[in-house]
């Protein structure tokens, strides 16, 4: 097994990182911040490793020593790494589904030690759990098994507040986030830190994380074997994130579109059907098998708010700005049956205010059927002749 894929970018981050360490002022709480996919989990990863190797310097870990191998294949029984998950169906109290939610961490922990997870939203219902905070605090008590220090990462924060909008496991996170262990270091990653409950922002030094250049991005996804012009064109839909741009690539073997440019095709669909005034009876086949509130219908959402943004900036003339470069000839086309983009930009402003129920518990097919209704209202031929 060939152990962790190395880390891209984020240079200088890692310098200052580096040499907190090195110089013994690295906090002992930290909360890596920034967008989706862009690398916060492998960093914090390296961080551990760093933190445990026999011979760290400002380069980055030996790479070397026993610690370092095994932190490079995530075997190290000193780092930790905690993310949600789905909730396990057991019955017989916490002790149990903290049991369950372990086999479930270990299972998921063995598919990620290829190094390459990529950031496709989930379509069940995950969380960190109050029974997993409660192992959290059991690792924290405990000694540092071989090294002399122990690192905690817990990856994808937010989701410290359930979808129930419990509390629970973030508050019975604080006192460990305030004051950790002297042989403990805390990495928490979040690419929504506003979701986080107040209390634990405040317990976490934050450390910013920018998108990647799509230099690095293409690099990356070239060497995972995808052609040059493929590559190129994902880097562009990813944003500078190679989490998000590996949703883009089929998965190993396979031809044809991606998980995430499936839902981009699908989005584009949405609103050809809106254009024509067929949306409403489009939104039937567009709920089977039915969506949940986050994964598939806010990725939908979001790629809707990508179509649409590109419009904008097409009939404002700012072709540069546009993401989904490969479908310039369909932007093109529609961008300017809209006059001034008044339109346009309510419309922009209908599926952001739709995207951001998503975070609460609503119904995602009368959610489905409102953002069309509005969408039709703006921007059906009909209401283009109209104006």
């Amino acid at each position: 097994m060939s152990g962790l894929k190395p880390v891209v970018g984020h240079d200088d981050v890692r310098s200052a990182l580096a040499a907190a360490l090195l110089r013994g002022a690295l906090a002992p709480a930290l909360l890596f911040t920034g967008p989706t996919g862009v690398g916060k989990q492998r960093v914090a990863l390296w961080l551990a490793q760093l933190t445990l190797c026999d011979s760290p310097s400002a380069d980055g870990p030996c790479g070397v020593c026993r610690h370092c191998r095994l932190a490079n294949h995530i075997e190290h029984p000193d780092i930790h790494w905690f993310f949600p998950l789905p909730r396990p169906r057991v019955s017989g109290g916490p002790d149990r589904l903290g049991d369950a939610l372990e086999d479930a961490r270990a299972d998921e922990l063995v598919s990620r030690r290829s190094g390459s997870w990529s950031s496709v939203p989930r379509d069940d219902l995950v969380g960190i759990y109050l029974a997993h905070a409660q192992v959290i605090r059991r690792v924290a008590g405990t000694r540092p098994a071989m090294a002399r220090h122990k690192v905690i990462i817990i990856g994808d924060a937010e989701q410290l507040v359930p979808q129930e909008a419990s509390p629970d496991a973030a508050n019975a996170l604080l006192k460990l986030f305030e004051e950790p262990p002297p042989d403990t270091t805390i990495i928490a990653t979040a690419a929504e830190p506003d979701a986080l409950l107040p209390t634990v922002r405040s317990r976490l030094l934050p450390v910013r994380f920018g998108r990647l250049s799509d230099r690095l991005v293409v690099d990356h996804l070239e060497g995972e074997g995808v052609t040059s012009e493929k590559a190129v064109l994902i880097a562009r839909l990813a944003e500078g994130s190679i989490g998000r741009a590996l949703g883009f690539v089929p998965a190993e073997g396979g031809v044809g579109l991606g998980q995430l440019d499936v839902m981009r095709q699908r989005a584009r669909a949405v609103l050809d059907a809106v254009f024509d005034g067929a949306g409403e009876a489009y939104m039937v086949p567009l709920s089977q098998p039915p969506f949940k509130a986050r994964g598939d219908f806010a990725t939908m959402l979001e790629f809707v708010l990508s179509w649409l943004r590109d419009l904008a900036a097409m009939n404002a003339g700012a072709e540069d700005s546009v993401i989904n470069v490969d479908g310039a000839d369909w932007l093109n086309t529609h961008a300017h049956r809209f006059g001034d983009g008044r339109a346009i930009a309510d419309a922009i402003g209908d599926v952001d205010e739709m995207l951001h129920l998503t975070e609460f518990n609503i119904n995602p097919q009368l959610a489905l059927r409102g953002v069309i209704h509005r969408l039709g209202m703006r921007l059906s031929d009909e209401t283009a002749v109209a104006r």
